[in-house]
């Protein structure tokens, strides 16, 4: 299983190879690779694995998930038991 994580792209870096740009992730930036989506400008969504975006998302989808991911983190752990326990 993998697990993309939506992000906005901030800046592309046109020419550079690969087609580079900064993504912001809640506030947090990272450079990532955006060969796989040439049609991607400044201000779009796209959902990122590894640094890698893999596809474009429109904003309301991308902050559906940024929402459910805040409420999972905030969620209390729900691990299973252990061995012991059980």
């Amino acid at each position: 299983m993998c697990l993309a994580i939506p992000g906005k792209v901030l800046t592309i870096e046109e020419g550079s190879q690969p087609r580079m740009g900064s993504v912001s992730f809640a506030g947090v930036r990272r450079q990532v690779c955006l060969d796989w989506v040439p049609e991607v400008k400044v201000g779009d969504y796209v959902l990122v694995h590894v640094g890698f975006a893999l596809s474009r998302v429109d904003e309301e989808e991308a902050e559906k998930t940024l929402s459910l991911l805040r409420a999972m983190e905030r969620a209390p752990d729900e691990s299973p038991p252990s061995e012991s326990e059980v």
